[in-house]
Protein backbone atom coordinates (compact mmCIF):
# COMPACT_ATOMS: atom_id res chain seq x y z
CA UNK A 1 0.00 0.00 0.00
CA UNK A 2 1.27 3.47 -0.83
CA UNK A 3 1.84 6.37 1.54
CA UNK A 4 -0.99 8.88 1.87
CA UNK A 5 -1.13 12.27 3.60
CA UNK A 6 -3.53 15.14 4.14
CA UNK A 7 -1.87 18.56 3.96
CA UNK A 8 -3.17 22.06 4.54
CA UNK A 9 -2.15 24.96 2.28
CA UNK A 10 -3.91 28.09 1.08
CA UNK A 11 -6.73 27.58 3.58
CA UNK A 12 -7.68 24.24 2.00
CA UNK A 13 -6.89 20.61 2.71
CA UNK A 14 -5.59 18.19 0.08
CA UNK A 15 -5.28 14.39 0.10
CA UNK A 16 -1.96 13.54 -1.58
CA UNK A 17 0.10 10.47 -2.48
CA UNK A 18 3.69 10.19 -3.69
CA UNK A 19 4.00 10.89 -7.43
CA UNK A 20 0.68 12.74 -7.63
CA UNK A 21 0.32 16.13 -9.39
CA UNK A 22 -2.13 18.63 -7.87
CA UNK A 23 -3.20 22.25 -8.42
CA UNK A 24 -3.23 24.44 -5.31
CA UNK A 25 -3.48 28.13 -4.44
CA UNK A 26 -0.60 30.29 -5.66
CA UNK A 27 2.84 29.66 -4.17
CA UNK A 28 5.85 31.93 -4.61
CA UNK A 29 8.81 30.24 -6.28
CA UNK A 30 10.56 29.34 -9.50
CA UNK A 31 9.72 26.36 -11.71
CA UNK A 32 11.48 23.10 -10.75
CA UNK A 33 12.15 24.40 -7.22
CA UNK A 34 11.54 22.40 -4.06
CA UNK A 35 8.53 23.15 -1.82
CA UNK A 36 8.02 21.73 1.69
CA UNK A 37 4.57 21.53 3.29
CA UNK A 38 4.85 21.18 7.08
CA UNK A 39 1.12 21.45 7.91
CA UNK A 40 0.54 17.68 7.73
CA UNK A 41 -2.75 16.63 9.36
CA UNK A 42 -2.72 12.88 8.70
CA UNK A 43 -0.26 10.24 7.43
CA UNK A 44 -1.20 6.69 6.39
CA UNK A 45 1.62 4.21 5.75
CA UNK A 46 0.21 0.73 5.18
CA UNK A 47 -1.59 -0.23 8.41
CA UNK A 48 0.03 2.60 10.41
CA UNK A 49 -2.17 5.71 10.74
CA UNK A 50 -0.94 8.90 12.47
CA UNK A 51 -3.45 11.68 13.15
CA UNK A 52 -2.29 15.15 14.16
CA UNK A 53 -3.68 17.24 17.00
CA UNK A 54 -4.07 19.54 14.93
CA UNK A 55 -0.87 18.73 12.95
CA UNK A 56 1.87 16.12 13.15
CA UNK A 57 5.13 17.42 14.62
CA UNK A 58 8.16 16.67 12.43
CA UNK A 59 6.13 15.42 9.47
CA UNK A 60 6.50 17.08 6.09
CA UNK A 61 5.59 16.60 2.45
CA UNK A 62 8.24 17.48 -0.16
CA UNK A 63 7.02 18.60 -3.58
CA UNK A 64 8.43 20.07 -6.80
CA UNK A 65 6.89 23.27 -8.18
CA UNK A 66 6.05 22.68 -11.85
CA UNK A 67 4.33 25.88 -13.00
CA UNK A 68 2.20 28.84 -11.94
CA UNK A 69 -0.65 29.91 -14.19
CA UNK A 70 -4.00 31.67 -14.17
CA UNK A 71 -7.25 29.73 -14.20
CA UNK A 72 -10.37 30.31 -16.25
CA UNK A 73 -12.08 33.68 -16.06
CA UNK A 74 -15.05 33.95 -13.72
CA UNK A 75 -17.57 36.70 -14.54
CA UNK A 76 -19.15 38.55 -11.60
CA UNK A 77 -22.27 40.49 -12.63
CA UNK A 78 -24.27 42.64 -10.23
CA UNK A 79 -27.67 43.88 -11.26
CA UNK A 80 -30.37 45.88 -9.46
CA UNK A 81 -33.68 46.05 -11.30
CA UNK A 82 -35.33 49.43 -11.93
CA UNK A 83 -32.24 51.29 -10.70
CA UNK A 84 -30.02 51.30 -13.83
CA UNK A 85 -27.34 49.69 -11.75
CA UNK A 86 -25.16 47.10 -13.50
CA UNK A 87 -21.59 46.13 -12.74
CA UNK A 88 -19.59 43.49 -14.62
CA UNK A 89 -16.20 42.24 -13.37
CA UNK A 90 -13.92 39.43 -14.39
CA UNK A 91 -11.52 37.50 -12.15
CA UNK A 92 -8.79 34.94 -12.90
CA UNK A 93 -7.43 33.06 -9.89
CA UNK A 94 -3.75 32.09 -9.93
CA UNK A 95 -2.95 28.40 -9.35
CA UNK A 96 0.30 26.52 -8.87
CA UNK A 97 0.84 22.98 -10.12
CA UNK A 98 3.05 20.84 -7.86
CA UNK A 99 4.23 17.22 -8.00
CA UNK A 100 4.47 15.35 -4.70
CA UNK A 101 7.92 13.75 -4.37
CA UNK A 102 8.11 12.38 -0.82
CA UNK A 103 6.03 12.03 2.35
CA UNK A 104 8.08 12.06 5.56
CA UNK A 105 6.60 11.24 8.94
Amino acid sequence: MEKLAIIKTGGKQYKVTEGQTIEIEKLVGEANSRVVFDDVLLVVDGDKIVIGQPKIEGAEVVAELIETKKGKKVIVFRYKPKKRERKKKGHRQTHTKVKIKEIKG
